[in-house]
């Protein structure tokens, strides 16, 4: 930035300067961000400024630049017994030697001569997992931020650069992110006893109302640079088998495994069946001893949530993923999910059974329509894009599952089948959710466990509950 802006800037914060007015617009900011850090995250501030905003979210570390002497002088003054680390930085020229989990960049591309330039010096802070926060002004608004300079409502400011959604993503993108989410918020900037609540809590969340939104974010994380040979043997694999009422189809499981990645285990959780599901497991467990690695479990409580979270407490790979014993995903695809996860396309690989066509009996009518209806509803609720929520089949990394497994609190015990808990907490965790299709098939034993009617209505609940935990904050 040239001299005239750093200049303003220390003006600025030498006049310490409360924020009134704008208070509340800080606020909802903190808030948003901060519903997206945890205790254990690393997290830096390009461009803290009084570092109001490190203040108020998570965080174990907390690092803030910025290039205003004037400005770190009061972080440290203001936040002196916050532990956080306030440094004098040039975002041009970034010089810390931490790999951060989270960083942010709040109001401050508008005055950046080279945003490419410092989205490219962020790269020296980032390990393969960490996410990036961009958020500015919704250029619709460019008008009304001047007036309201004008009448004094607003600090004046120099003159900025005025960029969309598709200008902002582009420059992370060819700096070397991928962004994986967007999104909108706030339609009215002032604090108004609810009205301010029901503006922005709630209309704000809508299509038509949240294209006047006056925030925009894009979220990315550094694009994976690892070839094919450089993952293909890298991580070991758990795979989490539930079963119940499944004796048909255990061995089969095992043969048609294919091998992938460094090494696979191989978990049975049997619950509650009424067939000799238990006994065939133990079967199969001692005559493959000699070529898989296999252990076996029973869940103590009901439901499939129970039975993968017991199959995860005994797990030791690195990657953990799902495959419903009814076999109607082919264990053939699991190495799609492998290489999708290790390769570094997403955190959290979810399978969808709704892009090929499928086999004639392998979804009834109601269950494809109930489908359809929870993935539109997920798109919604998460801004990512969901073709199908309900797959029995999702992979994620062992350690951000113990992160879920911390976070589970804000959501509670609430998934009976353990999908939605699964993505919900990938939401939370900032995590970049993506699909990987798969050809759905017809059973070839049993009968499915799922209630259309009953457990479509608790779906519904939990879509409700979700609703308020994610989208409505």
């Amino acid at each position: 930035m040239e001299t005239s802006k750093q200049d303003y800037f220390n003006g600025i914060a030498a006049k310490r300067k409360q924020r009134v007015l704008s208070a509340y617009y800080w606020d909802e900011i903190s808030d948003y961000l901060n519903y997206f850090s945890h205790q254990d995250t690393s997290v830096l501030e390009v461009g803290c400024g009084n570092g109001d905003l490190l203040a108020k979210i998570q965080g174990s570390k907390k690092t803030g630049i910025d290039y205003s002497e004037n400005y770190i002088a009061w972080a440290r003054e203001k936040h002196a017994d916050q532990g956080i680390e306030f440094l004098q930085m040039d975002a041009n020229n970034i010089q810390l030697e931490h790999k951060y989990d989270l960083i942010i960049i709040s109001n401050l591309i508008g005055f950046v001569d080279d945003i490419q330039h410092v989205f490219e010096e962020l790269k020296k802070c980032c390990h393969p997992n960490t996410k990036v926060i961009v958020q500015y002004y919704n250029s619709i608004w460019e008008p009304l931020i001047k007036l309201s300079e004008t009448l004094g409502l607003k600090q004046k400011t120099p003159t900025q650069n005025w960029l969309s959604t598709r200008d902002i993503n582009n420059l992370l993108y060819v700096s070397g992110f991928d962004v994986y989410r967007n999104n909108k918020r706030l339609i009215f900037p002032f604090y108004v006893p609810i009205l301010s609540s029901v503006l922005n809590k709630y209309l704000a969340k809508f299509p038509i109302f949240r294209f006047f939104s006056f925030n925009i974010y894009s979220f990315a994380k550094p694009l994976s640079e690892d070839k094919p040979e450089d993952y293909a043997n890298k991580y070991s694999t758990t795979v989490v088998i539930p079963a119940r009422n499944e004796s048909g189809n255990i061995e089969n499981a095992i043969l048609r495994l294919p091998k992938f990645g460094k090494h696979i285990e191989i978990i049975f959780v049997e619950g509650n069946s009424t067939d000799d599901t238990w006994e065939k497991i133990q079967e199969i467990q001692k005559k493959y001893a000699a070529t898989h690695d296999i252990k076996i479990a029973q869940q103590k409580g009901k439901g499939k949530a129970d039975a993968v979270r017991e199959g995860y407490k005994i797990a030791s790979g690195d990657i953990l993923m799902i495959l419903d014993a009814d076999l109607t995903v082919p264990p053939e695809d699991l190495p799609k999910f492998y290489n999708a996860i290790a390769g570094g396309k997403g955190d959290f690989i979810n399978g969808t059974r709704l892009v090929y066509p499928m086999d004639k009996e392998a979804m009834r009518f109601l269950n494809y329509l109930g489908n359809h209806f929870f993935s539109w509803a997920f798109t919604w609720l998460l801004e990512q894009r969901f073709k199908d929520t309900l797959c029995g089949t999702k992979v994620m990394f062992r350690t951000d599952y113990i992160k879920l497994t911390k976070n589970r609190t804000y959501f509670g015990d609430f998934d009976p089948f353990g999908d939605f808990d699964l993505l919900f907490g990938a939401h939370k965790l900032n995590l970049k959710i993506v699909e990987v299709p798969i050809r759905y098939r017809e059973r070839t034993y049993g009968s499915t466990n799922i209630s259309r009617f009953k457990h479509g209505l608790i779906l519904l609940r939990m879509c409700a509950f979700a609703s308020r935990k994610c989208k409505f904050i």
